[in-house]
């Protein structure tokens, strides 16, 4: 987020910064910003203290690139849930993935499936639910008395 702010720019700002706030006022606003970094970095340092301390030894453990958010990808992350094996995560994990919807009664009750049918991974939206419950193109119903 560089607002398009190249450093040919910023140094312009700068130089016009330094005009507008004379020699007088200077050093003082440069002493202002040093104390304003200072302090945010003792208090970075402070949340990583606390953090450490509240942790315990997994601080050191947890690997932070993979928690950075710049490292998220919508597209990897659902490639890799649709390409998961099921049969590889155990036999707990298979039989719940064999639980399917029974389209038949409509209701979104589940029954247990066996392995060699395939998996129907289909749930029915709020939207179509209702407009299955109302019928295609009915208004949804309206209270007189509610408004």
């Amino acid at each position: 987020m560089s607002f398009g702010l190249t450093f040919d720019k910023l140094i312009i700002i700068a130089v016009i910064a330094v005009f507008l706030v004379g020699p007088d006022r200077l050093p003082a606003y440069a002493a202002q910003l040093a104390r304003l970094v200072k302090s945010l970095r003792s208090m970075a340092d402070g949340a990583k203290d606390r953090m450490r301390e509240e942790m315990g030894p997994e601080f050191d453990e947890v690997d932070w690139k993979k928690l950075d958010p710049r490292q998220y990808d919508p597209r990897r992350i659902i490639r890799e849930a649709l390409l998961d094996d099921p049969g590889a995560a155990g036999a707990g994990a298979a039989g719940a993935a064999a639980m399917a919807i029974d389209d038949a009664a409509g209701a979104g009750a589940e029954k247990p499936v066996s392995a060699e049918q395939p998996v129907n991974r289909y749930v029915e939206s709020a939207y179509e639910t209702r407009q299955r419950k109302l019928g295609k193109g009915r208004p949804a119903p309206y209270d007189v008395e509610s408004t």
